[in-house]
């Protein structure tokens, strides 16, 4: 009996699996412009630089060499090892070797792993291992927490506290399911971030509650760490010596080398249940993607070594500073739109709220952000990103990156600044 292609069907968990907005609404974006549209792009978290000089010429030289052969699969030790010494040095996170880096194909897929090596499918009659989310959050971590088994329980802050959790709201979230805490600073998608005394108080709290989770871990996505410009230094809670052996640290090449398209992530946690986990990292990734492109462990090595490319991230750094204050002059002249200043990363979140319930100049009715920003990005092409999938009080804000020139700036804010302005 033949089978007929209408009654083959795809796996639920693949089924029911939301695609990022972000992607969507940057993937719609780009079409309308190749067909001609003058669309400008808010909606990437991609630097607009490109990828420092020292770093490619180390890259070509190692393919040049011959280095294109297969290499372990979590990354040659001595790529592992230097990325050790960044950590212990640079971030205080002592007792690290290059036996407890795992390096994977971005920092979406070594967050994939860690999670999937974290979580287990609840057996009969059982609860499931809980995530504990701080809201807003990036769309990321609930679809992977959630198709490694686990169920995410979220954490909601705001802008009054630009969208920080406290200790107490920690503490009241904790159960014997809680199996790990996301944190993310600097935020995407808020451009906010923690202070070393809030994550000091949110490591004691984990520390004091060992008895009611003893399998609790934390997982800090410190991706945007070299991207800060307020007057809140970056602080690496993973170097708290209370909680360091539970703690997971995610970074990656992307954010603050311009290394989007390289697709370079990496993993860190100390101790001995660290050699177990990034093994169990290497276990898995061998079943997935083995290692990554052999002629990029030799660019990982010069980014993080070569003078030079520090001076260049050093000034990528201050480009981004000087956009977040032109970005936020421009959205003080918006009327209804307010925002709390951004310290880190490249975005800003403002609550965009006090426009639901109006409609646009075209007749378009603004219902929640969804729509404004379909509505944005039809009338007046511009592309914003809505907060809905970011969680937490997050559908009544849009995320929009200044990744981008000042010119593009200025002109996407006069686009909005119009497009408000023409709201009745």
């Amino acid at each position: 009996m033949q089978t007929t292609s209408s009654s083959l069907t795809l796996s639920d968990r693949v089924s029911n699996l939301k695609p990022s907005i972000t992607v969507a609404l940057n993937n719609r974006a780009k079409a309308l412009k190749a067909s001609g549209v003058d669309v400008l792009g808010f909606a990437a978290g991609e630097p607009d630089f490109d990828t420092p000089q020292p770093i490619k010429d180390a890259a070509i030289k190692a393919m040049l060499d011959g280095q294109t052969k297969y290499v372990p699969t979590l990354g040659d030790m001595n790529t592992r090892e230097c990325i050790a010494n960044k950590l212990v040095t640079e971030n205080n996170i002592l007792g690290l070797t290059g036996e407890h880096i795992a390096i994977g194909t971005g920092g979406k897929h070594v967050l994939y792993s860690s999670i999937q090596c974290l979580f287990d499918f609840p057996a009969e009659g059982q609860e499931p291992m809980e995530m504990l989310l701080p809201t807003p959050a990036w769309v990321s971590y609930r679809p992977i927490c959630e198709l490694s088994g686990g169920v995410v329980r979220e954490i909601n802050a705001g802008p009054d506290s630009d969208f920080r959790i406290t200790p107490e709201q920690l503490r009241a979230a904790i159960t014997p399911q809680s199996r790990l805490l996301i944190i993310n600073s600097p935020s995407n998608p808020c451009g906010t971030m923690y202070s070393e005394a809030d994550l000091r108080a949110l490591a004691q709290v984990v520390h004091e509650t060992r008895d009611i989770a003893p399998n609790l871990m934390v997982l800090t996505d410190e991706i945007y760490e070299k991207i800060v410009y307020g007057d809140t230094p970056h602080f690496s809670i993973g170097s708290i010596p209370e909680i360091a052996d539970r703690v997971i640290t995610l970074n990656g090449m992307s954010k603050a080398y311009a290394m989007t398209g390289w697709r370079i992530g990496y993993v860190a946690i100390p101790g001995e249940f660290g050699k177990k986990f990034i093994k169990a990292i290497g276990t898995l990734q061998g079943q997935m993607t083995t290692n990554i492109t052999s002629f990029n462990y030799a660019a990982i090595r010069e980014a993080l070594t070569n003078p030079e490319v520090a001076q260049t991230v050093e000034m990528m750094r201050n480009a981004f500073a000087s956009r977040a204050k032109l970005i936020m002059n421009r959205l003080a002249e918006i009327p209804n739109v307010s925002c709390p200043t951004p310290t880190g990363a490249f975005y800003v979140f403002p609550d965009v709220s006090k426009l639901f319930g109006k409609t646009t100049a075209k007749g378009t009715k603004i219902t929640d952000a969804p729509s404004l920003s379909e509505a944005m990005l039809d009338e007046a092409h511009i592309a914003f990103v809505p907060g809905n999938d970011f969680g937490g009080i997050s559908g009544n804000h849009v995320r929009i990156s200044f990744a981008c020139s000042d010119e593009q700036i200025n002109a996407g804010m006069d686009r909005f600044k119009a497009f408000v302005d023409g709201l009745v």
